[in-house]
């Protein structure tokens, strides 16, 4: 498999370019920033881009589509609840083909009714779901609290400590980490009921 991230835009965002390294088939994800150095590093790496994939519908996740999808024909991968044009709609549990290489839907609602998460050969792409050593903010438009509590302790915690973690924003000291990681180490990640977390998030 062919997976780079890439810091883009002035967000301090991650791009990331997923591959196959046979068919030569290829994904940018989150392409809102800098799409004419994602196509050209896709480009270098003799990439056909097939799709374009967002993590959710927030303005610094998607501005490059229409362009990236222009420029190579590429199919615009959302949430079935994303507000914005999409080819694909997807749902908790579809797998994007991208050649050989599968990457599995977890719809992780709470930063925005529309968020999903990417696992992709051992890779988890969180978007703004999960950072390193911190998680999503859920005061925005359509963010919940509730969500976001099921979000993490009953879709991404429950991954074994292995899968490794790559977040939408650098956020945190370093560019990834590991669930086993952040299950340790992240404190918005340590045991709360439901109740407790959402007192959490609402603590200045």
């Amino acid at each position: 498999m062919i997976f780079k991230q890439i810091p883009v835009g002035t967000f301090q965002n991650f791009s990331y370019i997923i591959g196959d390294e046979e068919t030569k088939t290829g994904a940018i994800v989150d392409p809102a920033w800098e799409t004419d150095r994602l196509l050209r590093l896709s480009q270098q790496m003799e990439l056909k881009i097939r799709y374009v994939i967002n993590t959710h519908s927030h303005s610094d996740h998607v501005q490059g589509n229409e362009q990236v999808a222009k420029r190579t024909g590429a199919k615009i991968v959302m949430h079935e609840q994303a507000p914005l044009r999409k080819d694909i709609a997807v749902r908790d549990g579809d797998v994007i083909e991208i050649g050989s290489v599968r990457a599995k839907v977890i719809h992780t609602p709470g930063h925005c009714p529309d968020h999903i998460c990417l696992l992709v050969n051992g890779k988890l792409l969180t978007g703004d779901t999960l950072f390193i050593g911190e998680c999503g903010r859920t005061d925005l438009a359509g963010g919940d609290p509730s969500q976001m509590y099921d979000s993490l302790f009953n879709k991404l915690l429950p991954l074994q400590d292995s899968i490794e973690v790559y977040p939408g924003h650098d956020y945190g000291g370093k560019p990834s980490s590991t669930i086993g990681y952040e299950r340790k180490n992240n404190y918005t990640l340590k045991p709360r009921t439901r109740e407790e977390f959402i007192q959490f998030m609402a603590t200045p």
